[in-house]
This record gives structure tokens, sequence and C-alpha cells, in this order.
């Protein structure tokens, strides 16, 4: 059967070909003693909190289950409205809100009401692929420029006015950043956002894990730049709901309206019971207790940073959020593709290799997550400091 030409623009997602990989390896003999330690993927170890689950266990024993708005429960847009004035000083309206089945909906609606066929949209090299998957998904062409280091592996004001063409409809960006951890400093945010807007063009910012910030300098949403950034958000990562698949966005109102109609066509509405449960995690205890939460990552990236730059693997910039660390493999190998294999045959245990995230270098990076609990990096540094660093 034929496919659809625009499938030749969707790589492979070798995150998950990875993953596949050390599962399998995982349920070998071999690793029956010294089992499988998984630090490849982005998913908290902590699940939904006790008042979250209660709600949703609320919801089906009432039989609240039907059909919402396709932008929403009214309730939870308030409710998340409310989180950006309390947390962040924003006094963002309700109707600015759209609540999506989880930040890749919420990233598909807006591609596909901003991008045409070969508009170009400008992001960082390294970044999350399918982010640019979903630009090409709309046939729109990503245009990834090389962000190293000295950028904090993100775009600045002046790459962007450098990059930008007729073609360039906009620019994606991720802040903090999956796989960096690294965040854009507001100010340069603010350039940004502005030499955008003189160019008539859109800023859209993945911020789902703007929660998990723990630098102050850097713990500020895009959203105080101007009413026409889009914000991308989700209750995966900072609200420990992974599965649940629930995100949103924050728009222009002049926007609204048409994510509204392509929402209501392509998804019709998020989980109701999702939903439900979703407005018990604004309540004072659970946002006490996704705080303690971030404090345990916050304590978890300051043991693997430094235990990482003493065996080789080092982070140029230190993750400022989420829950990653990207790590130069190059002392050890020329390729994080063989490097990731091979830790994961002799150590037991599972990284990510840099193939995913750009086309810039990424042969000699790799990413560890660190959503995992102590005990397991404990024992993962361990091992790797055996296979890695020489014994006299």
């Amino acid at each position: 059967m034929r496919t659809a030409a625009r499938l030749d623009h969707i790589e492979p997602f070798y995150v998950m070909e990875c993953a596949k990989a050390a599962t399998e390896l995982a349920r070998s003999p071999e690793c029956r003693e010294r089992p499988m330690i998984f630090l490849n993927i982005g998913e908290p170890d902590f699940t939904a909190p006790p008042l979250v689950r209660e709600a949703a266990e609320r919801a089906l024993r009432d039989g609240r289950t039907q059909y919402t708005d396709a932008t929403g429960l009214p309730a939870l847009r308030e409710r998340i409205s409310g989180w950006y004035a309390q947390r962040f000083g924003l006094d963002i309206a309700p109707s600015r809100i759209v609540v999506t089945a989880g930040a890749s909906a919420a990233l598909q609606l807006a591609c596909l009401a901003l991008v045409d066929t070969g508009d170009e949209v400008l992001m960082p090299d390294p970044s999350y692929p399918c982010n640019r998957h979903f630009v090409a998904a709309a046939d729109g062409v990503p245009v990834l420029l090389p962000s190293g280091p000295a950028k904090r592996f993100q775009l600045d004001a002046a790459g962007v006015e450098a990059a930008w063409t007729p073609r360039t409809r906009g620019v994606l960006l991720a802040s903090p950043s999956n796989p960096t951890g690294t965040s854009i400093d507001p100010q340069e945010m603010g350039r940004i956002v502005a030499a955008v807007r003189a160019r008539g063009g859109f800023t859209m910012v993945d911020e789902i894990y703007l929660g998990l910030s723990y630098d102050e300098r850097f713990g500020h949403s895009a959203l105080a730049h101007g009413d026409d950034v889009i914000s991308i958000n989700s209750f995966s990562k900072y609200f420990s709901m992974t599965g649940w698949r629930l995100g949103w966005l924050v728009l222009p109102e002049s926007l609204v309206p048409a994510i509204e109609k392509l929402a209501q066509n392509l998804f019709i509405c998020a989980s109701s019971i999702a939903q439900r449960a979703a407005l018990a995690c604004f309540d004072v205890e659970s946002i006490a207790e996704y705080e303690r939460r971030r404090g345990e990552f916050k304590a978890r990236r300051d043991y693997v940073v430094p235990a990482l730059n003493a065996m080789g693997l080092t982070v140029p910039v230190p993750p400022d959020g989420a829950f990653y660390a990207w790590a130069d493999c190059s002392a050890h190998s020329n390729s994080s593709w063989d490097f990731v294999f091979d830790v994961m045959r002799r150590a037991h245990v599972a990284l990510t290799p840099g193939r995913d995230f750009g086309r810039h270098g990424s042969e000699r990076w790799v990413r560890l997550s660190y959503a995992s609990a102590m005990p397991q990096l404990q024992e993962a540094m361990s091992r790797l400091d055996e296979l890695l660093v020489p014994r006299a």
C-alpha cells in the first residue's frame, strides 16, 4: 500500500529503539543477578499523588465520564490560570487556555494551525525529535540551528535573526529543554520574541518541564513576554501524570477559535476522567507534594552531574530544570550509539544516544535521565565508574 510522502520526513524514534533493546536484554539470563537500570526514558518515577487518584476514582464512581468541551473543562482552565498567577505572577485568562490530549496533541494542533506547506520553523540543535516531526507532519520544514554549550544548547536572538529567510514562519523552542535540561535566560527569551514579532512570525515554546526548574534565574514562563507567545505545557512531568495524556496550550485569544475547530475534529476532547483528576493537582496538599518531589529531582541532579564529570562523561552546562544530563562521551568513544550499547551490555545501564536529538555533532552526546530513585542512580554511577575509570 502506498504511504503518504510526508512519512519520508519523519525519522525513526531511536530513543524507543534503544529502549526496546534494553528491555529485551533486561529479560535475558545475564540480567537476572544484575538487573538493568533504566536511565533512558524521561518518565518520573513518581506517580500521581493521592488526591489526584482519588479524584479519578470519584469521577468513575459518579459516572462523570462524558465528553467535555473541546477546549477542556471550564473549571480546569480556571485552575490552570490560577496556577500561573500563583507560581509565576502572570494574569492568564482561562479563555486563552485549551486543554489537550497531552502536550503532543497541543504541539500538533499548534503546528497544524500555523504551518503551511514549505514553511520553515527554526529550532535548536539539539532538541526533542518529536518537535521537529510535528512541523514535518504539518508539511513544514524544521530548520535545526547548531546550538552548543556556549549558547546553553539554545537559540539566541542573533542566531534567529541571522537564520530568518522569507520562508521562515516562526520558532519552536523548549525551556527547559529535553535533552539538555537547560533553559533560555528570560532576557534572551524577550529578545527572541521581539525579533520574531518584528518579522511577523510566531514564537512557540515547549514549557512542559517549567514546573521542574531549580534555578530562580530561569524559572520564568515565556508568556511574560507578551500575549502573542504560544506556550505548550503538560500534566506529565511536574504533575506526574504521564500515562493520563493530558496537557494544555496557552494561546493568543485570536487563535483559540482555530485551535478549537481543529481539536473538535481531531480529538473531540481530552480524557474527561484525566481532566477531573487534574483538578486536584492544584490543591494545596498536592502542590506541596509536587514541590517536595521537585526538591528530590534537584538532589538527584546534584549527585549525578558531578559523578558523570568525574568519570569523563562531561556535562558542560549543568541542567537547571527537567531531569536530564547531556553528557559528552567522546573521551570514551567517537560514537554515542556504540557507547550506549556497550554500556547496556557490559554495565546493564540503559542510556540514550544523541542520534535522535540533532544533526550537528550528536554522535558525541548521550542523554541520561535522573528521573529514577536515588538508590538506582547510585548503583548506576558505581557501575559506570567501574566500567569507564581505569584502575591502578
